[in-house]
């Protein structure tokens, strides 16, 4: 496996402020620590577990200061600074817990709930919503608002899949920052003053930048949502697990949420080495793979058959075969795990391993997260001596893993290679003409790692057990050397 991390250049991603200069010591309720120079008072909390509440606040964003929830009071200071901007001094006293402070926090959240409309029943944002939780921790008294609420557009299409409930928001401008700093298009804007202050997009133009589902991650409350999502699951009811987007070479590492073997939506993952705190909208929206179109149970001829029956079929394909005329490919889909299963099984056959791959050219590439190779372990597959398809023999008989390119597929045309067998999640054209197909698990139901662009080998993890009756290719493997042993020696696949 390959374990170290090759270097090269690229943007260097939003993230939290660091700071390589001397430690400052200073109190937070009662508790020494120390910070580094430079670092904000929030940060400082936050690092040793003291929760300072917020709501523009955003580590991989500029600072903005206008909600002025993380109000604090330090010593020797006569007014409550804001934390997310007051730089830590040494010998400081932060206090964040008294009377006064409390009393400023419940004043704010009165202040931001006199307009906010009561739609927590139907906002896709109830169950992570910071209104809701602080509500619950810094305010839970009756409004005393008794005029009418300040009325706005409740379902604006933004572009790019964002929808936008302009009475929800509380103009924290997170994604006025993420737009200008991060995406660096600049779509949105904060129009109008006072209470009838709202996000927009500039007068015909439409969110439309390949990031732009990062604003719905970053709102804390229930202004921007996705329409993919929208109205289809309460987060309560999701479960998650951590994994790496398969859209590209970059590998983002993401979160899945599912419930009952269905995804639901991914969302990023920090990780400062890959892509910090987002993702490209092409991997958020590249699930429905594993929802869809799925190979549930074995089939020869179109006919489900149990997999027993179907190994032995395909153990005695293999035995009429000489070395030579049989090739195994691989997909630059697969896992670190599966591909050195493969290349164990091509040596103990004596046979040569090919690899397929989705073409290499993304036309949204860029310098930020999106690569020009859609493949996200082709790193992985070249580093374990795989050939590329076309050094393929005229006339052999294949065993194809995860499915063929559009281009390779021609090309097993031309060579007039037959496919004797297909592992492979999904149905396409392949698996509808070829004689043997077994159902394999997708990313989402398997452990395993890939290997990105950079050489950085990534773990992602199994979210719900495979569906249907597929099996991991180890499995499938051990029961064809078991059908092969009296013709070669058996080989123990690390499973």
């Amino acid at each position: 496996m390959i374990l170290e991390i090759t270097s090269g250049e690229q943007e260097v991603l939003p993230g939290p402020r660091l700071f390589n200069m001397a430690k400052i010591k200073l109190k937070i309720d009662d508790r020494e620590i120390e910070a580094e120079a430079g670092t904000t008072v929030l940060e400082a909390a936050k690092a040793v577990g003291i929760e300072i509440p917020h709501y523009c606040y955003h580590p991989g964003l500029s600072i903005d200061g206008n909600c002025r929830m993380c109000l604090v009071e330090i010593e020797k200071i006569p007014k409550p600074v804001i934390s997310c901007h007051t730089r830590v001094a040494e010998g400081m006293v932060v206090k964040t817990q008294t009377e006064n402070v409390k009393k400023m926090r419940n004043s704010v959240m009165e202040f931001l709930l006199i307009n906010h409309p009561l739609d927590c029943p139907t906002c896709d944002q109830a169950g992570e919503c910071r209104l809701q939780d602080y509500y619950m921790q810094y305010d839970r008294i009756a409004s005393r608002f008794a005029e009418e609420k300040v009325h706005k557009n409740k379902m604006v299409d933004l572009g790019a899949g964002v929808m936008l409930d302009q009475e929800r928001c509380i103009a924290c401008s997170r994604c006025v920052r993420f737009c200008n700093e991060v995406s660096k298009t600049g779509e949105l804007v904060l129009a109008n003053r006072g209470d009838h202050v709202t996000i927009t997009t500039f007068p015909g133009k439409k969110l439309s930048n390949p990031y732009a589902g990062n604003v719905v991650d970053i709102c804390p409350v229930g202004a921007l949502t996705s329409n993919e999502f929208r109205f289809k699951k309460r987060v309560w009811f999701l479960s998650k697990t951590e994994s790496v987007c398969t859209g590209c070479s970059r590998g983002c590492a993401i979160e899945i949420h599912f419930e009952a073997s269905k995804v639901y939506r991914l969302i990023p993952r920090f990780n400062p080495q890959v892509n910090s705190y987002w993702m490209c909208d092409e991997g958020r929206h590249g699930f429905h793979f594993v929802n869809e179109n799925r190979i549930l149970k074995p089939t020869k001829n179109g006919v489900e058959i149990s997999a027993s029956m179907a190994i032995s079929y395909l153990a005695g394909e293999i035995k009429n075969l000489s070395p030579a005329s049989l090739g195994i490919v691989a997909h630059a889909t697969l896992s670190n795990e599966v591909l050195s299963i493969l290349k164990e099984l091509g040596t103990s056959l004596g046979t040569q391993v090919f690899f397929s791959r989705n073409e290499p050219h993304n036309p949204l590439s860029d310098h930020f997260l999106m690569t020009k190779d859609k493949n996200p372990n082709q790193m992985g597959i070249n580093h374990m001596g795989f050939k590329p398809l076309s050094e393929l023999t005229q006339g052999q008989s294949l065993i194809v893993i995860n499915g063929l390119s559009k281009k390779d597929g021609e090309l097993v045309t031309q060579k007039k290679a037959k496919v004797i067998a297909l592992f492979s999640a999904n149905e396409s054209e392949l698996s509808k003409n070829c004689s043997l197909v077994f159902p394999i698990p997708t990313f989402a139901e398997q452990n395993g790692h890939f290997t990105n662009g950079d050489g950085l080998v990534q773990a992602f993890k199994a979210a719900f057990k495979p569906r249907g009756e597929s099996k991991e290719i180890g499995v499938y493997l051990h029961m064809l050397l078991a059908q092969l042993e009296d013709k070669k020696p058996r080989v123990a696949f690390g499973i």
